[in-house]
């Protein structure tokens, strides 16, 4: 199997936008990971009002926490959004292999995670919003990244 970019969500508190990046990863074919707790029980029916049958658990891979997250990544590219960001998603060159994670919809990620971060890119906002949707910026980040590479 041809490598592929990996989306993974620190912490998701929202059902229904955990359900939405499910299928933007199976559309797009990317694989997601999950970093728990979440905020949710994938058996929360908002969750499976919008999953539909895009659920398919050989394509996501769950990490009971951080520390594990982190100890399985250790030897690949980690690319954090963050609205902290300095560098623009589309002013960075993405690898076929790298995994895009992206915080908690209500607080991010800790200050500890951007520290252990090197690639920490932003998508660029008018001066007065805040932030995207999630599931809106993963959507943009992955089919950039998907563009870059050759594999969309």
């Amino acid at each position: 199997m041809n490598p592929r970019p990996k989306i993974a969500l620190y912490e998701p508190d929202i059902p229904q936008n955990t359900a939405a990046i499910i299928r933007t990863c199976a559309c797009l074919g990317a694989k997601l990971e999950i970093i728990e707790p979440c905020g949710f029980l994938l058996k929360d029916k908002r969750f499976k009002r919008v999953v539909m049958d895009y659920m398919d658990f050989e394509q996501i891979e769950f990490y009971q926490s951080s520390d594990k997250f982190f100890e399985a990544k250790k030897n690949q590219r980690i690319v954090l959004m963050t609205t902290k960001g300095s560098i623009s998603y589309t002013n960075f060159k993405f690898n076929s292999e790298d995994t895009i994670l992206f915080g908690r919809e209500s607080a991010g990620v800790p200050e500890s995670v951007h520290k252990l971060i090197k690639n920490r890119l932003k998508i660029p906002m008018n001066e007065n919003a805040r932030s995207l949707n999630i599931a809106s910026s993963v959507a943009i980040v992955l089919a950039e990244s998907l563009r870059q590479t050759g594999l969309l």
